[in-house]
């Protein structure tokens, strides 16, 4: 049985675009700088050769595992959820520190597209976890490796 991987419509796009890069863009230059360090001559202690070669297991291999995870990828689109209010995935929160009234918006995502530096959470993260189910008003309670910190939810949306 294979595990269905939630993905925002957003998320599968940049997936996507990435698959896109690799297999038009990054594919076939390794491919051009391989055949330009053949004609170096030796292959045995051809340092181009054996980097160009060692570049093209990496773009083959995020080829199969993008392939694999889209593959197995259920879109979910936040703006045809339902929800009345509460946070699910592909919600975007923005939540406020109870200590330093510091303000901060993230959207809760799969595990493929997190990215922190993005304000894209996991679905999987303790902070996502705290906060499913949770409507605008409540109180998040985060259990972090320093204690427990508080975050009021300020503002739920859901968009595609």
């Amino acid at each position: 049985m294979s595990t269905r991987i939630p993905l925002t419509a957003a998320g599968a796009e940049r997936l996507r675009a990435e698959l896109e890069d690799l297999t038009r863009v990054k594919r076939p230059a390794v491919i051009a700088a391989i055949a330009e360090a053949r004609e170096h001559g030796d292959l045995k202690e051809n340092a181009e050769y054996h980097a160009a070669r060692e570049q093209q297991g990496f773009i083959e291999g995020r080829i199969k595992q993008l392939e694999a995870d889209l593959s197995h990828a259920e879109i979910i689109d936040p703006g045809k959820l339902n929800p009345g209010g509460k946070v699910v995935f592909g919600a975007t929160v923005v939540l406020a520190d109870v200590e330093t009234d510091e303000e901060k918006t993230y959207q809760v995502v799969g595990d493929l597209e997190a990215d922190i530096k993005q304000n894209r959470i996991s679905i999987s993260s303790p902070l996502a976890r705290a906060m499913i189910g949770k409507e605008a008003g409540d109180t998040v309670v985060l259990d972090a490796p320093g204690g427990q910190r508080e975050f009021e939810l300020v503002e739920v949306r859901y968009q595609a």
